[in-house]
């Protein structure tokens, strides 16, 4: 090689060299569409980025790391190739839609591709931020680590739903508390919320498909971290396990043997979008579409089979109806009962919870006092569909066979209850269940279930999960765990909190309806008792209120009549129980006429006033009508609102359900009215403490 050829190559090196350490120092910015949100990403050394909202940081510092069995990993030594910036405008169409069923948006994206096979893509929205790591190496490898850790500016607080394990149902209160008040090793499941001075953050994840289930966990210095469930080896029921005869419970399981990584994968494939909405403005968490945009799109084509609506449930109520010449129970009259009413009512289906079958694990056949075929003959015949309860443990040993079983009765959807896990395999079974049942055109709903996180979208007949504390709580009682004790958890703060957190990762099954209401009755503290009931959120003592009492077969709720009925328009789920006792309900039919008219799915969504714990009016379209939610917690409030949402110079025939003027001493006293406005009008809206409000529009 001669001098000239040689001081080529050091020039060519030289330059590339250059370049790579350039590429490596970069501080790269993100920005939304509307400037307003801004992602300032570090890769030196460790990747990592921080958020601001409107100029002021909101989120610190997000470090992003992974470690996989092949050796490869995400950290300190991670070298960037390559930096690719894009804009996208999107139109999402959502087959069975909780808000809106046309989604418009444009977002800014970052690709950062490391030396190590793997992608990190960061996108920037006007609501949110959200990040995936994508490993191109196609090859089989354990996932041992995902690793987030997460900063917030120092007195930062959270909306924590404590878990006390990962076997959980996920139906967990919202604890308001300073995050560094937290001890080290508490955690949560998601979504979770953190407030600022500078305003809140709502973490979840999207996309989540044959991969576990994050929770996040309380670190020293005030960090929250990633934290996974282990692969499943081995889970055996629980209790006193018989290995010779599988004996235990029929629906909790002991995890017995767990490998020392989180995931298999089984060559290159994204894992799960890391979700940040963010926001000063409360509205935006109730609005965001962001988990659906992330979602994968729908693997079936025609879902003109699918039939969102209302259910009449029998198990929240115990099968409690009267006035009848039959037993009441789990049998054939007391079904057909349940069938009549939802007929007459025009309610799409009845739910036959647990014990119709002949035990909780022999699920091939029904109770003896059932007929089941000739039952379902009969409520087909009167335009009213059946939904069987299963557990999942015997549903997982044979899906295929028992959906093609109950397809051949003429069942349309499964309720499946006590998964409790968000590992793998369990993530993995969500949507195996799901696929067999699109199959055979069959709708299903998880209980005892994980949070919503885009299997919901891939597979629109899953309707709704559980993943909430709701209206069942009321049957027992429940404390606030772990730094309070409200005489009832299930109370209107906690349901003017989910709003803002849990139903902004999808559908939430709360199952509402119930009308025996009841008010927290008025109890001042008297110093020289030693020993208060508990504390309220602001640590108030509190004595028992004896208007509320949990009686298992015939409970009550807490908050007025019409904050039941509100939650129809409030609460998203495309399949929404009616949890009251039928003989209840007839009692109650101008309650029934209102109620069955608010569609369970919807076009658009407006949030006109909330504030997160505190209050929400809502207004959704279906086709050409609007409907009007509104909830408050404990303190009675007043809004006016102008209704410029509604079409121009229109006339709409108006049904209102609001709190009586005597509410605030009987929570069943409501009013009903009429009337006719147009967008010009305003509405007035009034309602007692634990109260509520609900408007039907009508052209």
């Amino acid at each position: 090689m001669n001098k000239k050829q040689l001081c080529l190559k050091l020039f060519v090196l030289i330059f590339f060299f250059s370049i790579s350490k350039s590429i490596q120092s970069q501080n790269l910015k993100l920005s939304s569409p509307n400037k307003l949100i801004e992602i300032k990403i570090q890769t030196l050394n460790q990747l990592k980025f921080q958020v601001s909202l409107k100029n002021n940081v909101i989120i610190e510092n997000v470090a992003i790391g992974i470690e996989m069995s092949d050796g490869r990993s995400i950290g300190s030594k991670s070298k960037v190739r390559n930096i690719k910036r894009e804009t996208f405008n999107q139109i999402v169409n959502v087959p069975i839609p909780n808000k809106d069923r046309k989604i418009e948006t444009t977002y800014n994206q970052i690709t950062i591709s490391l030396t190590s096979n793997f992608d990190v893509i960061f996108r920037a929205y006007n609501d949110g931020v959200a990040y995936r790591i994508y490993d191109k190496r196609n090859k089989p490898k354990n996932v041992i680590y995902e690793k987030m850790t997460l900063n917030f500016p120092a007195d930062a607080s959270t909306y924590f739903p404590w878990e006390e394990s990962m076997y959980s149902h996920n139906e967990r209160l919202y604890n308001h508390i300073d995050i560094s008040k937290l001890k080290d090793a508490d955690f949560c499941s998601l979504p979770v919320l953190i407030e600022t001075d500078n305003g809140k953050v709502v973490f979840t994840e999207s996309s989540l498909h044959n991969y576990p289930g994050m929770f996040l966990e309380k670190k020293q210095n005030s960090n929250l971290i990633s934290k996974f469930p282990n692969y499943v080896l081995k889970a055996v029921p629980a209790g006193s396990y018989d290995s010779e005869n599988g004996e235990g419970s029929d629906r909790t399981q002991d995890i017995v043997e767990e490998a020392n990584f989180i995931a298999k994968l089984n060559g290159s494939r994204n894992l799960p979008w890391r979700v940040f909405i963010v926001s000063d403005d409360d509205r935006t968490f109730v609005e965001s579409n962001l988990v659906t945009i992330l979602s994968e799109k729908s693997k079936i084509e025609d879902t003109s089979w699918i039939k969102p609506g209302k259910v009449a449930w029998d198990w929240w109520n115990s099968n409690n109806i009267y006035g009848v010449d039959f037993k009441a129970g789990i049998n054939q009259e007391t079904y057909k009962y349940y069938i009549d009413f939802a007929s007459e009512n025009g309610i799409e289906y009845i739910l036959l919870d647990e014990g119709w079958t002949k035990s909780t694990t022999e699920i091939y056949e029904a109770n003896p006092n059932i007929q089941i075929k000739e039952l379902i003959r009969y409520a087909k015949s009167k335009n009213v569909g059946v939904l069987l309860w299963v557990l999942w443990k015997p549903l997982n040993e044979d899906t295929e066979g028992l959906i093609k079983l109950y397809s051949s009765w003429g069942a349309v959807g499964v309720k499946v209850d006590f998964m409790q896990r968000n590992d793998q395999y369990m993530v993995q079974s969500y949507e195996e269940i799901a696929e067999i049942a699109a199959k055979y055109k069959f709708l299903v709903d998880y209980h005892g279930a994980f949070k919503p996180a885009g299997i919901e979208r891939v597979w629109p007949n899953l309707l709704t999960y559980e993943g909430v504390m709701g209206n069942e709580q009321n049957k027992w009682n429940i404390r606030n765990f772990p730094y309070s004790n409200d005489p009832q958890a299930v109370d209107p703060e906690h349901n003017l909190t989910i709003p803002f957190i849990r139903m902004v990762a999808g559908p939430l099954d709360y199952t509402p309806g119930g009308m025996t209401n009841v008010n927290l009755y008025d109890y001042k503290w008297d110093p020289s008792d030693k020993s208060p009931y508990g504390f309220d959120r602001s640590g108030n003592p509190l004595k028992k209120s004896d208007n509320i009492t949990a009686i298992f077969t015939r409970p009550m709720v807490p908050g007025s009549r019409a904050h039941q009925v509100a939650m129809y328009t409030v609460f998203e789920s495309p399949l929404q129980m009616m949890c009251e006792s039928p003989t209840i309900y007839k009692k109650e039919q101008e309650t029934v006429n209102f109620i069955t008219q608010i569609p369970t799915t919807w076009d658009e969504t407006v949030v006109l006033k909330a504030k997160l714990s505190d209050y929400i009016v809502i207004a959704r379209r279906k086709g050409e009508n609007w409907y009007l939610g509104a909830m408050t917690d404990w303190t009675a409030r007043n809004f006016e609102v102008d209704l410029s949402f509604l079409d121009n110079d229109v006339n709409y025939n108006v049904q209102v359900y609001k709190d009586g003027v005597n509410t605030d001493r009987n929570a069943m006293d409501y009013k009903f009215e009429k009337m006719i406005l147009n967008n010009n009008s305003k509405i007035n809206i009034s309602m007692s403490r634990g109260g509520g409000f609900s408007a039907i529009f009508k052209k």
